[in-house]
């Protein structure tokens, strides 16, 4: 019997939490107390604004339901586990979907964590490799995690910093806001030693630190995190947005299931008039290629990453592909081929030089 109502009620919240009505008698049986005490302990936790429904019968039922507000959780330790290692599996990864809001839930999660569940899920973590779509660099949890807590709690952040001529340098920052463009994780703070706005990629940083000095946040001279890491991307002298225009000879599903978010959605493409990169076919296919284009997608965006990049990460997708623009892609994906079947090509027949790799 638990005798200590707080405990109890602890006890009785993480029952109702489990997706199931729970009729009453065998609330009272699992508590150790009598079906009266149940019914006040429920009104209790309603007055704490848990939205507990009950049921008419004859045992009667309780059972969580969704308000309008996010009540406190009550996690046991599998629970608790199972939720840490999924956060810093998707943290550590800068994943579409997984920002900044799900590194503040893991900061608070294992905040609270005791040593023995934080050292089970460090163990768990350290013993997987996830295998992830992602193209970013990976990213230790914790290091997300002490970000994090620094721009919740308005806490100066000190760290190591290698910029991408490779210069070390530390930082001193007012940290602002986590971003994640589903490729990287980027940090947005005013950098105090330069007196000026700052975006630093969060795969560079080293030894992060929270120094327990607090700020007064400043006003971001965009308003938004997201707005001003664009225009700091899109602004470097070495980037140049460009538009591309690409078709694939397969469904728009299976393309979107291999491509990188940041390069966009495929859609499916039903044109097959007239010529990609006036390559035509001819009319003596024009009944398979409608049914080849029928079925094939158009993918169409704008970056500024680097057109050897994006040239390769379309060839690793494995389908068939044609570039319509721009030139520069164009001209690039044709240079990449022609680098790749002479990579292959062997030379002197069999057992010769090319064939070394054999051996």
């Amino acid at each position: 019997m638990t005798t200590d109502t707080p405990a109890r009620l602890l006890q009785l919240l993480s029952l109702l939490q489990t997706p199931r009505e729970w009729p009453g008698g065998e609330l009272a049986d699992r508590l150790g107390v009598s079906r009266r005490t149940v019914r006040r302990d429920i009104d209790r936790l309603r007055e704490l604004g848990y939205p507990v429904q009950a049921t008419m019968g004859s045992d009667g039922g309780y059972r969580l339901v969704a308000g309008k507000a996010m009540p406190p959780l009550v996690l046991d330790d599998e629970e608790a586990v199972a939720i840490a290692v999924g956060l810093r599996a998707g943290a550590g990864h800068a994943l579409e979907g997984v920002d900044e809001a799900s590194v503040r839930a893991l900061a608070k999660l294992e905040q609270v964590l005791p040593a023995r569940l934080r050292h089970r899920v460090s163990t768990l973590q350290a013993a997987t490799s996830p295998l992830t779509s992602g193209d970013g660099a990976s990213i230790a949890p914790e290091t997300l995690t002490v970000m994090a807590s620094t721009v919740a709690g308005q806490e100066r952040l000190r760290f190591a910093y290698r910029a991408k001529d490779g210069t070390e340098s530390r930082r001193l920052t007012e940290p602002y806001r986590l971003v994640s463009t589903g490729r990287r994780w980027y940090l947005v703070a005013y950098d105090l030693d330069r007196q000026d706005w700052r975006t630093f990629r969060v795969d560079r940083v080293r030894d992060p630190f929270a120094t327990g000095a607090r700020f007064a946040p400043r006003e971001l001279p965009t308003g938004s995190a997201a707005e001003y890491l664009r225009r700091s991307i899109h602004g470097r002298a070495d980037a140049r947005t460009y538009e591309y225009d690409v078709t694939f000879e397969a469904p728009a599903e299976l393309v979107a299931a291999r491509l990188p978010s940041w390069l966009g959605t495929p859609t499916p493409d039903h044109a097959h008039d007239g010529d990609q990169n006036g390559s035509g076919t001819g009319n003596s296919n024009s009944n398979s290629n409608s049914e080849t284009r029928e079925r094939g997608c158009r993918l169409r965006g704008s970056t500024s990453d680097p057109v050897e990049w994006v040239a390769v990460r379309l060839a690793m997708l494995g389908y068939e592909f044609s570039v319509r623009e721009p030139r520069e892609l164009i001209d690039c994906a044709r240079e990449l081929g022609g680098r790749l079947e002479r990579a292959a090509a062997t030379k002197g027949g069999s057992g010769g030089e090319g064939d070394r790799s054999r051996g």
